[in-house]
């Protein structure tokens, strides 16, 4: 954690936005703050300044097969869904060996910092060796996600997923989930070894994720929320045949039964809760928790459409993640959030509320950012004490020019073609200048000699 400052001509705090900025940075948080003053010699000079956004929902390795499953017919009938895309997405995991799996992830990583993500919630669930034998260390596959995150700089947040079924009721699970299962004291025993894995990391943050209902009974999941004080993340309500099959097992939809029989408050965050009713709507609001919207993934695979102009009016709070890495881009995931709403209630800027003087730009950007913050189990914003994660926007990006205030953040999320990012800093230490990170070359030429020999065999 380097002790840094700077100087931004404008940057983006939490009572908007101010010129002429001095933030010094110690031990890796931001220790001061000042408006209106000049320039110091040995100041890191930067033309606008906004805070790392978090990505609260990956899955790293998935990277490695973005663009393989885009061939019309994997399904016994012809068609294609989410799950015969799992299927794909279960023979390409049982390839991977430790050393792949880093290579990836150091490669999704890097590209999440060049997109302006300066911290990753990750959604860890492949677990064991290719036969479904634990390792000689339970933990690791979590440790080559810390290395990961080492190498690249970014923030972790680690969610070690527990999965015990197939389906609802306790199905036993089938041989392609080899790689993933545990059972409760199994799962203790990884949820310890992953904090040892991430201590060297200094700010990293451990929480843990029962990956769905269909993969854990209501026994497992009271057992399993004690184990651990950190966030707690969830698949839920992300198909039709989910929700169908929980009210044959239940005769409840998945929503409604996780908000009936599990403690949901601000700790948790649901990921996708794209099937949701009125009234599911108005109950995840109240409980405090966010939503953990995919936007690009989503729509990859046909999820639906999460209503979302809604739990905006009941003061829902949301953030975006990555989710299968089919592509990477913070940016993007805002503007698709936005734009499919505006495609399905016929009109423009329906999400920002009405009441509010921000344009649809910024309110996007700082509510994703405050709701990845809760989901992620950290502080966020340009502000005192908080991280000194910081993204500059590039002023010279033909979308920005000419542009000012809440303008440079619309024309980012809305206009800029390929990113406007041109450096990132974590902990008040440079990891992205000119839109590349430092070890890009690196990086870069591991995934690509990994991928060119496992999509061989």
């Amino acid at each position: 954690m380097a002790d840094t400052t700077f100087w931004i001509e404008h940057a983006l705090l939490s009572d908007g936005w101010a010129s002429a900025v001095r933030m010094g940075s110690k031990d890796g948080r931001i220790a001061e703050l000042a408006t209106g003053q000049t320039c110091q010699p040995g100041d890191v000079c930067l033309a606008i300044g906004v805070p790392g956004l978090g990505n609260l929902h990956s899955h790293a390795f998935q990277r490695g097969m973005a663009g393989l499953t885009e061939a019309r017919g994997a399904g016994v009938d012809g068609s294609d869904s989410f799950w015969s895309w799992r299927e794909l997405m279960y023979r390409f995991l049982d390839r991977l060996d430790p050393d792949d799996f880093q290579a990836i992830a150091e490669q999704a990583y890097m590209e999440m910092l060049e997109a302006g993500f300066t911290r990753v919630g990750e959604f860890h669930y492949l677990h064991h060796a290719p036969d479904g034998r634990a390792y000689a260390d339970p933990a690791e596959m979590a440790t080559r996600v810390a290395a990961a995150a080492q190498m690249t700089g970014i923030g972790l947040s680690l969610l070690p997923v527990f999965y015990a079924h197939a389906d609802f009721g306790g199905a036993a699970p089938s041989p392609a989930q080899r790689r993933l299962i545990h059972d409760v004291d199994g799962f203790a025993a990884l949820l310890e070894g992953s904090a040892r894995a991430i201590a060297p990391l200094g700010d990293a943050v451990l929480g843990m994720a029962p990956h769905s209902l269909r993969a854990v009974t209501p026994q497992e999941l009271s057992a399993l929320l004690p184990l651990n004080a950190g966030p707690v993340h969830i698949h839920i309500a992300e198909q039709l045949r989910e929700v169908e099959a929980c009210l044959a097992w239940s005769g409840q939809r998945p929503l409604q039964w996780l908000l009936t029989n599990a403690p949901v408050d601000e700790r948790w965050c649901l990921v996708h809760a794209t099937h949701a009713h009125a009234d599911e709507v108005a109950a995840i609001a109240a409980s405090g928790a966010v939503v953990g919207l995919c936007p690009i993934t989503e729509a990859n695979l046909g999820d639906g459409v999460f209503p979302m102009r809604n739990f905006v009016a009941a003061g829902g709070r949301f953030g975006v993640g990555s989710d299968s890495n089919v592509l990477i881009d913070a940016a993007e995931e805002l503007r698709l959030l936005e734009y499919v709403q505006r495609l399905q209630h016929c009109g423009r800027n329906v999400l920002v509320p009405p009441i509010t003087s921000a344009s649809s730009g910024r309110w996007l950007f700082e509510s994703a950012l405050h709701g990845a913050a809760q989901a992620l189990g950290v502080e966020t914003g340009l502000r005192v004490g908080a991280p000194a994660d910081l993204v500059e926007l590039d002023p010279t990006h033909p979308a920005l020019a000419s542009r000012k205030g809440d303008a440079w953040l619309d024309s980012w999320v809305f206009a800029a073609a390929g990113s406007a990012v041109r450096s990132v800093w974590r902990n008040g230490e440079p990891l992205v200048a000119e839109g590349r990170h430092r070890q890009r070359e690196a990086i870069e030429c591991r995934s690509r000699d990994t991928l060119r020999r496992i999509l061989q065999q």
